[in-house]
């Protein structure tokens, strides 16, 4: 994964300080041996941790501190103040945790520690199947084995590269500026360590679930005997019914080949069109922009993201990219597609050389349907993430649960929900019964301007609007007369953070706070 070791700054804790300089209730920056640290003092406690996130290497001095746990300001990732355990992805690896000792006045922060291993509590099953090898997947294989779970553990993907960071392969990988070593999850080495059986099945992960003899058999004639079941079949692309949509220039974006494909395609390329104005479609012409190629986009809507976002983060996202050439052709949509052009609806002839299309994705529910679990625009789940037969999980994009907060069902195609809630069903599988209360969280990256998004807004009638969006300072929340359905920051990130924590606890005015007038 991406990031590196932080700038040393701050008092080295080897050598020790006042404990005057070390403030109660703060995240204290200092380095130990050449690593960046932080020391935490609350509560009568003085606990000391690695200050880079081990996601993408965000600064976690600048983070939000809430109890025991430090959340890093970039990703939202949180991690144990006194284990150094990553608690909540996108982040799975451990901060290293020192001992810390005070004498004379002074901390002085010790050696490193070693963070326990657990073993799985109570009966448990004595095998395990996982059916996709995305996010949920992934992350629900790593938390059964860190959690102590030792039984046969088998997870089936499609993807023949294995798990890997599927948001950078619209961002920087596509951009040229992550190389590949960081897109895996996890090194091969890992599934062999930790003896997870990585099954590769090209196409489909699985053709067929049998219920009743908790089998999960797949096109090649192999079959899976399971105890307990996780479905993360995630969502697949939706294909251009046009003329033309099957040339050998025209890509969607979903897996690590299909980003291989674009940019071996970009090389030789001049001229882009982007179909869809999504969040995907607009990382991808920005990638593209970096790579020196022409972009044009095509969207059915007048403003990009205002759907979801809002006008005000709309405009301001089409004005971003219009400053790095992007050109927009807005209320339109595709008539055909030859290997020179991309003709519109209006008539206008967009010459290209390679086409990429982002006009959404529906889940992967083919599986489930057969199996004979409960549908709803998705896989239905309880508070627990099981479905409607026992034993049978799922999490992810397919998977619509039961949201606390709105009283409604949810089903969000994000990555971090999708690896919060792989961590949950794998917990819960154990015996566990850890309600799915996640706060949806993404991120959006359009050249040096990130964008986070807390909360789930589908309807609201008022957008207030802290700072200024122009500038790349503001926050804003989206409303439905009293409640803040959802909060958008860009360059705010403890506010962001700060609005998720309240979120989470059903703190209404601390989220009123949040955002300031009234949009006209």
């Amino acid at each position: 994964m991406g990031g590196s070791q932080q700038d040393l700054s701050g008092p080295d804790f080897r050598a020790g300080v006042k404990l005057s300089e070390v403030p109660e209730g703060v995240a204290t920056l200092g380095h130990v041996d050449g690593e960046a640290v932080i020391v935490v003092r609350r509560a009568g406690q003085t606990l000391a941790v690695g200050a880079t996130c081990t996601h993408y290497g965000g600064p976690l001095a600048e983070g939000l501190l809430d109890g025991d746990t430090v959340h890093c300001p970039w990703h939202h990732a949180r991690f144990d103040l006194r284990t150094g355990e990553a608690i909540a992805a996108p982040a799975f690896r451990a901060l290293p945790c020192w001992d810390v000792e005070q004498r004379d006045g002074a901390l002085y922060v010790l050696s490193k520690k070693q963070l326990p291993s657990r073993a799985a509590a109570g009966k448990h099953p004595r095998s395990v199947v996982i059916v996709g090898g995305g996010a949920a997947g992934y992350a629900a294989a790593e938390m059964l084995r860190r959690d102590g779970y030792q039984g046969t553990l088998t997870m089936l993907s499609a993807e023949p590269s294995g798990p890997v960071d599927r948001p950078n392969l619209s961002k920087d990988y596509l951009a040229g500026t992550a190389p590949e070593e960081w897109i895996p999850l996890a090194p091969p080495e890992f599934f062999v360590e930790q003896k997870i059986d990585l099954v590769v099945v090209p196409g489909a992960a699985a053709s067929a679930i049998d219920v009743a003899g908790k089998t999960v058999s797949t096109e090649d004639g192999r079959s899976f005997p399971y105890d307990a079941l996780l479905l993360a079949t995630g969502s697949e692309p939706i294909r251009l019914d046009v003329p033309g949509a099957d040339l050998p220039h025209v890509f969607t974006l979903r897996s690590l080949s299909d980003s291989r494909a674009i940019v071996e395609r970009s090389k030789n390329a001049k001229r882009a069109v982007v179909i869809g104005a999504s969040f995907i479609g607009l990382e991808v012409a920005a990638s593209l922009r970096a790579r020196n190629l022409e972009v044009a986009v095509v969207g059915r809507e007048a403003l990009p993201l205002a759907a979801v976002m809002g006008r005000e983060i709309g405009a301001f996202v089409r004005a971003l990219h219009e400053e790095h050439g992007v050109v927009f052709h807005m209320e339109n949509t595709v008539r055909s597609i030859s290997a020179e052009a991309v003709t519109l609806a209006d008539g206008a002839v967009l010459p290209a050389d390679l086409v990429v299309t982002g006009i959404g994705v529906r889940p992967r529910t083919a599986l489930a349907e057969k199996a004979g679990l409960a549908l709803d625009r998705g896989v239905v789940v309880d508070e627990f993430l099981q479905t409607s037969v026992a034993g049978v999980y799922a999490a992810g994009d397919i998977a619509r649960w039961p949201d606390p907060r709105s009283g409604q069902k949810l089903r969000v195609e994000h990555w971090v929900v999708a690896e919060r809630q792989g961590q949950i069903a794998a917990k819960n599988i154990l015996g566990g019964r850890i309600p799915c209360s996640i706060v949806p969280f993404f991120w959006s990256q359009h050249y040096d301007v990130s964008i986070s998004y807390i909360g789930n807004a589908q309807k609201w009638d008022r957008t207030d609007v802290a700072g200024d969006v122009s500038q790349r300072d503001c926050t804003v929340a989206l409303r439905a007369g009293a409640a803040t359905l959802a909060v958008i920051t860009i360059g705010r990130d403890q506010q962001s953070l700060k609005a998720e924590v309240a979120m989470e606890r059903g703190d209404a005015e601390a989220l009123a706070a949040i955002g300031g007038k009234p949009l006209p």
